[in-house]
Parts: structure tokens; C-alpha cells; sequence
């Protein structure tokens, strides 16, 4: 299952049914797990981990060098999880470090011409789409979509279930469940119809992020007021403690905050 016009390192450890086409490219210190496929033309670089069934598409490029100058030739890694689909001309860095690495999860979709720097943490079940550029040290949690064109600045964080449409820039920290859009990043709601298709959340959950994100965007105060509104206002959960933990967590910077330019 291995075209005879792939190059495939003989040191990459290749499990028995993976499909590698023509003029695919396999670097030495490469691990591909069953049930992969490696599309014509593209490369899976040395330090690359890859789990069970993802399929890379043409012109991709997966563990390319990092594009950090700090970076001085050292082995290091990127490690892709299970069911991944990475489409055309994505490139995806290894890391700077010997330790940690680049790693995306399990079950994301990341499309066309999309890039993902060095270190970047991409936990799983997200969808970037085409062109979206995430830079190094970022984190990107579960059940995030990023539309065409978002661009991610270094060391930014994202909470799961965050919607970022397209063409916005992300300068700080994204909390959870909310919906951002435009330039600046501005808040436009929680993002209540992913919530609810997961089948995970109730409605009472989805009108506690509601009102977690009135205190913080819409009351004309300081996060650290709204965080105090909310534990008063709502009561202990999942959402509300996962929301009041992310913005603690990131010193209460976060985008579309109006009241504190950072």
C-alpha cells in the first residue's frame, strides 16, 4: 500500500495499512499509525508522531521546521492523535523545545492552507478553517471552530466551545462558549447552537453562560467585578466554574474586554 514513486525513509516506522501515494515524501524518525493516508505530494517531516486513521491531503507538510529563530537545529516533535483531517497546503511546525512538542488531538478537521506554529496545542474536535493561522505557543481547547482567515497571536489561549468568525485577529485570550467576530475582536453572544447540537449541555447551562458573559461584556465593569457578580448571581456548575476558571486562569485578560485596554 505504498507507492513505489513514494519516498519513504527506511528508518520511519510505518504500521501495515497505511496508504502512501506517489510522490508522497517520509523523512526518517517518523511514526504513522494504522489507517493512515499520505496523499500525493505531501510530507511528513522527521519528529512526527502520527496516531490511527488521518489522512493528509496534497502539498501538506506536517512537522516542517519550526520558524523560530531560538530554534537551532535540535530534535524536536509534533504529534498528531487519531482521526485527523488535514487538507491541502497545511503546514504544521514541530516544536522549538526537546520537550512538549506541537500536538494536535483527535477528531479535528483543519482545512485548506491553514498553518499551526511551533508548540501550538490544538486539544481535539475543532475545525480550522481555510487560511487560519495559528503562531507558536498557542492553545486552542476542545470544540473550538475557527472560521476562513482568524489569525491566532502567539501565546493566545482559546476555550473550548468558542466560535471565532472569520478574518478576525486574536491578540489575548478567547473564554469559552462565547461567539467572537470582527476587528478588534468583539463579543457577539454565546455560542448556544453548538452547545446545544453536542447534546451535552442543558438549556440551563446554555442561559448560565448567557448570563456569565452579561457581567463581563455588557455591564460597562471590570472583569474582576463581573467575576465577583457572577459567583453571586449564579449558582455552582460546570459552565459557570469553567468560565470563572479561564478568565482567572489568563490574569482576566480577554478579548472584546472594552473596559481595560491591555
Amino acid at each position: 500500500m505504498i507507492s513505489k514513486l513514494a519516498h519513504v525513509d527506511p528508518s520511519a516506522k510505518i504500521a501495515d495499512d497505511v496508504t502512501i501515494h506517489a510522490f508522497a515524501y517520509i523523512d526518517k524518525n517518523v511514526e504513522i499509525g494504522p489507517g493512515c493516508e499520505i496523499m500525493p505530494y505531501a510530507s511528513v517531516i522527521r519528529g512526527t508522531r502520527m496516531g490511527a486513521n488521518n489522512k493528509v491531503y496534497q502539498g501538506a507538510i506536517v512537522g516542517a521546521d519550526p520558524q523560530d529563530f531560538r530554534w537551532k537545529g535540535e530534535e524536536t516533535f509534533c504529534y498528531i492523535g487519531n482521526n485527523n483531517v488535514i487538507r491541502e497546503q497545511v503546514i504544521i511546525n514541530r516544536g522549538i523545545r526537546s520537550e512538549g512538542g506541537t500536538r494536535i488531538g483527535d477528531d479535528s478537521f483543519i482545512m485548506a492552507e491553514s498553518h499551526i506554529g511551533h508548540d501550538s496545542h490544538i486539544k481535539g474536535h475543532c475545525v480550522l478553517g481555510n487560511g487560519v493561522t495559528v503562531a507558536g505557543d498557542a492553545e486552542i481547547d476542545e470544540c473550538v471552530i475557527l472560521s476562513s482567515n482568524v489569525i491566532v497571536h502567539e501565546r493566545s489561549r482559546i476555550g473550548r466551545y468558542a466560535l471565532v468568525k472569520g478574518g478576525t485577529r486574536i491578540g489575548s485570550n478567547v473564554p469559552p462558549y462565547v461567539i467572537i467576530a470582527h476587528n478588534p475582536a468583539t463579543y457577539y453572544g454565546v455560542n448556544a447552537y453548538i452547545m446545544r447540537q453536542d447534546n451535552r449541555f442543558s438549556e440551563a447551562q446554555v442561559d448560565d453562560a448567557a448570563k456569565a458573559y452579561r457581567h463581563i461584556y455588557q455591564c460597562g465593569t471590570s472583569v474582576y467585578n463581573a467575576l465577583k457578580r457572577i459567583e453571586a448571581d449564579i449558582e455552582p456548575g460546570e459552565v459557570r466554574d469553567d468560565i470563572l476558571r479561564f478568565v482567572r486562569a489568563n490574569d482576566m485578560r480577554i478579548v472584546g474586554d472594552t473596559f481595560n485596554e491591555y
